[in-house]
């Protein structure tokens, strides 16, 4: 199949002669193509330019294309969310109610909430259940544009349930039209009948989990929660080169309640990311620009805990590449609109407009190390991309808390037109 969108008022293309994530300045170089236009064959771009070009290029092509009208509209990169807890049981908002009448996170999490809680619920969920509720998630993920999905496990902190996260999750990347990209999380928090015990269920995540992840091929990549009163830095450095060896890429949940070295730790083990970082050191944020560990910021969850914010714009003053992501999940950022976490970007980290785009294509790509395949429109990748209704990129922001994803094309398939899910 052929498709050639025409007459946009905008195509922002995200291209760059920048290998690797953007980094400073480069956050704010969008590449935007006036009247732009997209070819697409199969799954794959051809070219992006004016009309004329391509008219000129691939005549046959163009002539033999389905044809996109985007007049009035703007035309850019495939979103990509690139930190969910997307496959879970039950839903937390009691929890939310105790957090408006005063309770803390952690105080929520002692009492038998928080990750426990949503462990009780993944682990009585059938299959099939988890299978059709986070289907229902990932149908509206895609109606706000969003074409890429990362899903950790980590609700079940027993095998068979993590088994069950990461299966659902492979069967959705095989039967949806979102991509689906795993993470395992087996160390998202010590089970109550470890308590006291917390080393015993470190070295069952290493000696017991891992292995049979990798061997099953159920994730690419090792997350854990490194967090007083969860896992310790001695215990998370341990979890993941655990997983390194192993051939699962590192990932961790760093300096998100209290300043805890996740940051430093992150750059030390050579993690592809560090996620959260509300409380992250000027010392941490250092090493992760030198390491080149992107940040995966997650201003949803700070806005939902009426917490700090992390500090966007000085990380990305300071060198560090940033991402953002929704952290989908049932206890501490229950949404599935990117676009209105991109505006609270926007409003409380510092990001600019082109940033927080930047933030959610290219470098939410790399996060997720597919910044060869997805995150900008180029010739040769992936056919992932999304038509927007409004006139210029900056009212998307402007019109804030709005989805205004009005088609959706994915490896080159139209799946979303007039907000409607095909």
């Amino acid at each position: 199949m052929t498709i050639l969108i025409k007459n946009a008022n905008e195509v922002i293309t995200l291209k760059s002669e920048v290998q690797g994530p953007r980094i400073k300045e480069q956050m704010r170089a969008i590449a935007v193509i006036e009247d732009g236009s997209v070819l697409l064959q199969e799954n794959r771009i051809v070219a992006v330019g004016s009309y004329e070009q391509l008219a000129i290029d691939f005549p046959h092509l163009v002539e033999e294309a389905d044809v996109i009208d985007a007049t009035g509209k703007i035309v850019m990169p495939g979103l990509v969310d690139c930190h969910t807890h997307l496959v879970h049981g039950g839903t937390r908002e009691q929890e939310f109610n105790m957090r408006l009448n005063g309770s803390t996170y952690m105080e929520i999490m002692n009492a038998g909430g928080g990750i426990h809680a949503t462990t009780k619920r993944t682990r009585e969920t059938s299959f099939e259940a988890l299978y059709e509720k986070t289907k229902q998630h990932l149908d509206v993920f895609l109606k706000h544009g969003v074409t890429t999905v990362e899903a950790k496990s980590g609700y079940g902190l027993d095998w068979e349930t993590e088994k069950k996260q990461l299966e659902v999750a492979k069967k959705l990347q095989d039967t949806h039209a979102v991509d689906v990209i795993s993470t395992f999380m087996g160390a998202h928090a010590v089970p109550r009948d470890f308590k006291g015990r917390e080393d015993e269920f470190v070295d069952v995540v290493m000696h017991d989990m891992l292995p049979k992840v990798a061997q099953l091929k159920l994730a690419e990549f090792n997350d854990v929660f490194c967090e007083k009163g969860v896992f310790t830095p001695a215990q998370s450095r341990r979890i993941l080169e655990a997983g390194k060896a192993l051939g699962l890429t590192p990932k961790i949940h760093a300096d998100e309640i209290e300043p805890y070295n996740g940051a430093e730790l992150a750059a030390e083990v050579g993690a592809i990311s560090a996620e959260h970082l509300l409380v992250a050191s000027d010392e941490g944020i250092q090493s992760m620009a030198e390491a080149g560990t992107i940040a995966v910021l997650l201003p949803g969850t700070a806005f939902f805990l009426r917490a700090p914010f992390a500090r966007g714009r000085l990380m990305i003053d300071e060198g560090v590449p940033v991402a953002i992501s929704t952290d989908f999940n049932p206890g501490s950022s229950p949404t599935v609109s990117l676009p209105f976490i991109m505006n609270l970007a926007c409003m409380h980290m510092g990001l600019t407009l082109e940033e927080v785009l930047t933030a959610t294509t290219i470098n939410a790509a790399y996060a997720l190390n597919r910044g060869h395949e997805i995150g900008s429109l180029e010739a040769g990748k992936q056919g992932d991309v999304i038509i927007l209704d409004v006139a210029n990129y900056k009212q998307l922001q402007y019109f804030y808390g709005m989805n205004h994803t009005h088609t959706v094309i994915k490896k080159g398939q139209v799946v979303v037109r007039d907000g409607i899910l095909l």
